[in-house]
């Protein structure tokens, strides 16, 4: 999962990949810990054309964090093709994330 801390680097990695997920945590939040490689596990078994970013909200992101309206932690964004497609905030699961990624993930890779 690669790390992005500014609105820039963010930008850049959704105009080159079809597919991102970007999960936006801090170094204090332990659930934001234990999602992290789940998520990792998740793209890699079942979504590995998705870019997923790690955004820590309590460091060098702060600012992006910001900008996104990013308020609690954690939260997963979900983008396809540059849009913001949906997004996850403090309750959620790994099937409400594997539900959402499934049809588009299908309509936009599978085509091809």
């Amino acid at each position: 999962m690669l790390s992005v801390s500014d609105q820039t680097q963010l930008d850049a990695l959704l105009t080159s990949h079809s597919a991102v997920l970007v999960l936006y945590g801090g170094q204090a939040c332990g659930v934001c810990h234990a999602l992290k490689p789940q998520l990792q596990r998740l793209l890699a078994e079942q979504f590995p054309r998705i870019q997923a970013c790690y955004v820590d909200c309590q460091a060098a992101g702060g600012a992006l964090c910001a900008q996104q309206r990013i308020m609690a932690l954690p939260v997963v964004q979900i983008w396809f093709e540059g849009s913001r497609f949906t997004e996850f905030f403090k309750v959620f699961s790994l099937s409400d994330i594997r539900a959402a990624l499934t049809r588009p993930y299908t309509l936009l890779f599978e085509a091809e």
